[in-house]
């Protein structure tokens, strides 16, 4: 049954997608992208000028993207026109993983004619030949499927071929999430230790003892400002992080973003060995001579600097870590005749997650622990509560056992 006609005050007959609204105005709704848009105008002729203006940008990109000739490069070229709402550092990172693992291979291939079993070969070829991580195959799944969604809104494919593709890629290859491993409080002692005992890792006790004492991410504590800490109250306030990426033109920068999420905004209560890590960081660099004179985005008087006055980043405190480990590891070795404690390889998530360990082995309050670690779905925190408590009955059946 056809739908019967539509006409204006002005007895017009109006086409497909024009309306009048009850102002007089007039308004044209369209598509793009599968996205729903409109445009408004006062008289109907002026409506129409816009229309044939939308219709002319239609007809322009349909000729530039035809299905039967549009590689999946030329779609991801039109995802980084469209694309809105990242911060720049995510956008670069996207970018960077289309580049650097799909450009040169599935994305010569016509869009068109990409199936599933492509999809499917492709994240074989990733994790079989280049040994790709679990994590970094699914940042590339990510990216892939925002850009096969753009030819699936604009009807060049019927579905997207990579819907599912990297769960059946974990389960065919066995794959398994490894949790983030916290220290144990030994591991933990002994990392604190060390460095306040050996003078030349000295220098990063404070930072390692501010991770380890609040649950802060790297952004969040690196990006930290003297006044963001409250010593008379004994409050950090969480207000925003610090991000170094490429900026796409082979540099990096370094940027201030908001926190990871709204939930992430926060006062951190300071314990004493806290606050005497930040009191300990400013008297090291009074010594020392040096001072922040860095600016980011309005944003300055950084806490933790190198010294050159220079800003932390994830990768230089990276390589800190490992050096501590294997100075530590060695200076274990040497002075004990039974077999050490020693430290495992950590990285700056490890540190938070060991504070958050320790304070569900407190048995502190689970949605307290939620606010302070700044955790916006508390099955986050709910996840390390479950290891921990698991953790404990383990060892608890093993005290038990051993006493039997």
């Amino acid at each position: 049954m056809s739908k019967s006609a539509r006409y204006d005050s002005n007895r017009v007959k109006l086409r497909t997608g024009e309306y009048q609204k009850s102002d007089g105005r007039y308004e044209f709704r369209y598509t793009v992208f599968g996205k729903k848009y409109s445009v408004y105008a006062k008289s109907l002729d002026e409506l129409r000028d816009k229309e044939a203006e939308i219709y002319s940008m239609k007809t322009a990109s349909q000729t530039r993207f035809d299905s039967r000739t549009t590689t999946l490069n030329d779609v991801f070229g039109l995802w980084k026109e469209l694309k809105r709402g990242l911060r720049p550092n995510t956008f670069q990172n996207y970018c960077y993983m289309y580049q650097q693992y799909v450009q040169e291979s599935l994305g010569r291939q016509y869009v068109a004619s990409i199936r599933k079993s492509d999809v499917k070969r492709f994240f074989n070829h990733l994790a079989d030949e280049r040994r790709l991580k679990e994590g970094t195959i699914e940042a590339v799944q990510t990216i892939l499927h925002q850009v096969f969604q753009i030819a699936v809104d604009d009807e060049w494919i019927e579905r997207n071929p990579s819907d599912n593709a990297v769960k059946e890629l974990k389960r065919s290859h066995q794959m398994d999430s490894k949790k983030r491993q916290a220290l144990s409080k030994a591991e933990q002692d002994l990392l604190l230790s060390f460095l306040s005992e050996n003078t030349p890792n000295a220098r990063w006790y404070p930072i390692i003892a501010v991770l380890l004492g609040t649950g802060m991410r790297v952004g969040e504590a690196t990006g930290l400002r003297w006044c963001d800490i409250d010593f008379d109250e004994g409050m950090i306030d969480v207000n925003h992080t610090l991000v170094y990426y490429s900026n796409g033109n082979h540099r990096c920068k370094y940027a201030i973003n908001d926190t990871k999420t709204p939930a992430s905004k926060r006062l951190i209560p300071m314990t004493e060995t806290v606050r005497n890590a930040f009191l300990m960081e400013k008297e090291m660099q009074e010594q020392v001579g040096v001072t922040c004179d860095i600016s980011i985005d309005g944003y300055t008087d950084f806490v933790f600097i190198n010294r050159f006055g220079g800003l932390h980043t994830q990768g230089t405190l990276n390589k800190v870590y490992k050096r501590i480990i294997r100075d530590c590891n060695d200076a274990e070795f040497l002075k004990s005749e039974a077999p050490p404690v020693l430290l495992p390889n950590f990285s700056s998530h490890n540190l938070r997650h060991t504070f958050a360990t320790r304070l569900c082995e407190s048995g502190m309050n689970i949605k307290l622990i939620q606010d302070i670690l700044g955790h916006s779905d508390i099955s986050t925190t709910m996840d390390i509560y479950t290891h921990v408590t698991r953790e404990i009955r383990l060892q608890a059946r093993q005290h038990m056992e051993s006493a039997i």
